[in-house]
C-alpha cells in the first residue's frame, strides 16, 4: 500500500476503484452503500493538497471498505439490520478517524449478517455476499463483504469486528490476510456494539506487512473507550527473534475436521520445521467447552446491547402499533433478523434470576479456565497454529436453516476471543475443488506485532 503515497493521480484510481465496486456488486453483494460522491471529494482534497506541496498521510491513495458496523456521518450506517435502515450516524468510530488522518479514502460499507450475527453473512437483511471464488458458496462471516472485497482486490484493505471468529473465519475462506488483534488494541468508540467484552476491531490485507502498518496507525488508547490499552504494539517486535516453538493442540486433531483442511495443517507444519521451528504438543482439554460458553456469555451481552433498540430513539420503527407496548413489540419483531431474536432470547433466559447461576456464572467460571489454559500453553511456546474452522467454505442455504451447525463452524475461533488473545489467519492454498483455505497462527496477548512479523517472515521464506 505505501507506494501510492508516492502518486498524485488519486483521482483516476479512486474512479476507476468505484467503477469496479459497482460492477462487481451485482455479482456478489459485497457493499451495502458505495460513496462515490464521498470518495471522489476526498481524492480530489488530496491531489490539491499534494500539488500545493503539502505533506501526505501515510495511506494517501490507499482505498479502503469499512464493515457497514463502523459509524461514520455522510452515510448510513445500518449493521445490515433493518431497524437502522436510514440511522445516520452522529459520531465516527475512532478507526476510521485515524485512517481519515493519514489520507486513506473510503468508498464504501460493506455487507455482513445483521448486527455481526453468524458465520456466513446469510443473516443480512440486504441478502447474502457470494464467495469470491465460487458464487455458490458463502463468503464467510459475519464481515464477509469486508473479505471479499479484498480478495477481488477491489480496495486495499478492509475494516472488521471479529467476536467469535468474524474476521478470520470469511479471511480464511477467500484467502486473504485477516488479523483479530488483542482486545482492547485498537478503539471500539463508534462501532455498532455486538459483545462487549469479545468484540474486536481488525483488518483484511494482501500481506502481513500491510497490516503491520494499518496496526501502527490504528492502535493505541483512546479516551472514549475505556477497554483500550496504553499503546503496546511496536513494528519491530520480534525483528531479532525468528526461529519460534509452534504449538500444535491435539485436541482439532479430529474427524471432525475436514481432511483437505488437515492435509493444509500436516504441511504448515513440514513448512515450519524445514524453516528451523519447533513444533510442540499442546493438551488443551478446557477447549471444548469454549464453544458453549461462548454461546452463554456472548448472547448475554447481546440480549443487553440490543436492548436499547425500540423505535423510539432512532432507526426503523413500525407503522402499525396501537399503543407503547405494541410499538416496541412490532418494531423489535419486524426490524431484527431470525438470528438476533434467537440470541436475544438465549440471552436473557441465561440471565433470568432462576437461571443465572446455572448458565451465565458457569460460563464465566468456564472462561477463566480457558484464560488460564492458553496462559499455560504459551508457557511452552510462542505461538499456537490451528485451523480456523472445521471446513472450508460452505454452500448457501446448507446451515442457515440450522443453527447448531452453524455454530460449530465457530469451535476453533471463538476460544480467542474468550481469552482476549491475537490471531492472524494466514492463506495457505485451496481445496480440489478451488476453494481457498486459511489457517490461524495465534499469539499470546499484546503479542500482535511479534504475531505479523513471524507471519511475514515464515510467507517470505516460502
Amino acid at each position: 500500500m505505501a507506494i501510492l503515497a508516492q502518486t498524485t493521480n488519486f483521482v483516476a484510481r479512486t474512479q476507476a476503484t468505484l467503477e469496479k465496486a459497482h460492477r462487481y456488486q451485482e455479482k456478489y453483494n459485497i457493499f451495502v452503500t458505495i460513496d462515490d460522491e464521498g470518495a471522489i471529494q476526498k481524492a480530489q482534497e488530496l491531489e490539491q493538497k499534494a500539488q500545493a506541496g503539502a505533506k501526505l498521510g501515510q495511506l494517501a491513495g490507499v482505498i479502503y471498505a469499512a464493515k457497514d458496523n463502523f459509524l461514520c456521518p455522510g452515510s448510513d450506517t445500518t449493521a445490515s439490520a433493518k431497524i437502522l435502515t436510514d440511522f445516520k450516524s452522529p459520531v465516527t468510530s475512532t478507526v476510521i478517524e485515524k485512517l481519515n488522518a493519514e489520507d486513506a479514502i473510503l468508498i464504501g460499507k460493506t455487507n455482513l449478517d445483521a448486527f455481526a450475527h453468524g458465520s456466513s453473512t446469510e443473516n443480512s437483511y440486504f441478502g447474502p455476499t457470494k464467495n469470491s471464488k465460487d458464487l455458490e458458496r458463502v463468503a464467510g462471516g459475519s464481515s464477509g463483504g469486508s473479505a471479499v472485497a479484498v480478495a477481488l482486490e477491489i480496495v486495499d484493505f478492509a475494516l472488521g469486528t471479529d467476536t467469535g471468529g468474524s474476521i478470520r473465519q470469511p479471511a480464511s475462506f477467500n484467502g486473504v490476510y485477516g488479523l483479530k488483534p488483542t482486545y482492547g488494541a485498537n478503539s471500539r468508540y463508534g462501532v455498532v456494539a455486538m459483545a462487549s467484552s469479545t468484540d474486536c476491531i481488525g483488518f483484511f490485507t494482501q500481506t502481513a506487512q500491510d497490516l503491520d502498518l494499518l496496526m501502527q496507525i490504528t492502535s493505541g488508547q483512546d479516551p472514549k473507550d475505556l477497554t483500550t490499552l496504553p499503546d503496546f504494539y511496536r513494528h519491530d517486535d520480534g525483528f531479532n527473534d525468528p526461529i519460534k516453538r509452534i504449538g500444535i493442540i491435539k485436541e482439532f486433531d479430529n474427524d471432525a475436521v475436514d481432511p483437505e483442511i488437515r492435509q493444509a495443517m500436516a504441511q504448515e507444519i513440514e513448512t515450519l520445521k524445514n524453516q528451523g521451528h519447533e513444533i510442540i504438543e499442546l493438551d488443551m482439554p478446557t477447549l471444548k467447552y469454549a464453544l458453549a460458553t461462548y454461546y452463554i456469555i456472548v448472547p448475554a451481552e447481546i440480549a443487553s446491547n440490543l436492548a436499547r433498540h425500540d423505535g423510539i430513539r432512532y432507526g426503523f420503527r413500525s407503522a402499525d402499533s396501537e399503543d407503547l407496548m405494541s410499538l416496541y413489540q412490532n418494531t423489535r419483531n419486524e426490524g431484527f433478523m431470525s438470528e438476533n431474536k434467537r440470541r436475544i432470547m438465549i440471552g436473557n433466559y441465561v440471565l433470568s434470576s432462576g437461571y443465572y447461576d446455572a448458565y451465565y456464572l458457569k460460563a464465566a467460571k468456564a472462561r477463566t479456565m480457558i484464560i488460564e489454559e492458553y496462559n499455560q500453553a504459551f508457557k511452552q511456546c510462542d505461538f499456537i497454529l490451528t485451523p480456523v474452522s472445521p471446513n472450508p467454505a460452505f454452500k448457501l442455504g446448507e446451515k442457515v436453516n440450522d443453527p447448531v451447525a452453524m455454530y460449530l463452524e465457530d469451535v476453533m475461533s471463538v476460544p480467542l476471543n474468550l481469552a482476549g488473545l491475537p490471531g492472524l489467519t494466514v492463506p495457505v492454498g485451496k481445496t480440489t475443488a478451488g476453494l481457498d483455505l486459511g489457517l490461524q497462527f495465534i499469539g499470546p496477548r499484546r503479542s500482535d506485532a511479534k504475531l505479523i512479523n513471524f507471519v511475514a517472515n515464515i510467507k517470505e521464506k516460502n
